[in-house]
């Protein structure tokens, strides 16, 4: 029985990180960056939710509860301890290749801006930049993803021209990062939070209303208004915390002031993908 619910919130786990996987990848984060930020939330959590007696755990037992080795351990530690910022060995290939057209002289013309490359066949052409700085990637294939997010385009004279110097544009990283921050986190809050109640602690409210019987035709309606019904009820919720806001507002600094929200989504599960809601019908 145990394997079974290990195994569901494994599956369960693989359905929430697939969208988030396809974000991240607009917005240029790759796996390496994503594994770098995972394992250090690992560490922290097992360092500090797990020690004896008010102390961190030592970095054997977080090597043990983690599967991280000690050594791993011990440097995600020193840099959370130095309060250093999470780093990668090495970033996602796409957003080196950009880096460096923009950056490496011999990529350059006389103005020092971003020549136009022949794919190959050259000192400095495009193939020569991703042997230098692309890893073992192809050259071809690298021009395919490049082209893919509008990041380079062909000449009439079959050169490459590069069009920007980041994998997505800052509308984009804003708009991820936001639903990070305002969406993602709290539930996964809430979701902490009712996985780990104490003796007579109340569960957080997570409701969703969900089908798998509309439509597709219906789907543009009913996004429409369960749009404007839940902008309608955040509005309301908003004036409520608004008025309690200021209920108590007489001037006086209160450290018992806690931060509190209520978020509801609408969602529609992608159909390239099995998903959670998929199986209800």
């Amino acid at each position: 029985m145990q394997e079974t619910t290990h195994r569901r919130i494994l599956n369960a786990l693989l359905f929430a990180l697939r969208p988030l996987a396809r974000a991240l990848l607009r917005a240029g984060i790759g796996y390496r960056e994503f594994a770098e930020i995972s394992k250090t939330a690992f560490v922290e959590v097992a360092t500090t939710d797990y020690g004896i007696r008010g102390r961190p755990t030592n970095i054997s037992r977080v090597a043990v509860m983690t599967g991280l080795t000690r050594k791993e351990v011990r440097r995600l530690r020193n840099k959370s301890a130095l309060g250093e910022e999470i780093d990668v060995d090495r970033p996602m290939p796409m957003a080196v290749i950009l880096h460096r057209w923009y950056t490496e002289a011999d990529f350059l013309d006389q103005m020092g801006k971003p020549r136009e490359l022949k794919f190959d066949g050259t000192e400095n052409s495009f193939s020569e930049l991703v042997r230098r700085f692309g890893g073992d990637i192809p050259p071809g294939a690298m021009r395919t993803e490049l082209k893919r997010i509008d990041a380079i385009e062909e000449t009439k004279t079959g050169e490459l021209r590069v069009l920007k110097r980041n994998v997505s544009g800052r509308e984009v990283n804003d708009r991820l990062a936001d639903g990070l921050e305002y969406l993602v986190y709290p539930t996964i809050l809430a979701l902490a939070h009712n996985t780990g109640l104490e003796p007579g602690e109340e569960t957080w409210v997570m409701r969703t209303a969900a089908t798998s019987g509309v439509r597709e035709s219906d789907v543009p309606r009913l996004r429409r208004i369960s749009s404007d019904r839940l902008s309608e009820f955040v509005e309301s919720i908003d004036d409520l915390f608004a008025a309690y806001e200021t209920l108590h507002d007489d001037g006086i600094a209160d450290s018992s002031k806690r931060a509190l929200g209520v978020g509801v989504i609408y969602f529609e599960e992608d159909k390239n993908y099995p998903g959670i809601y998929n199986k209800l019908s």
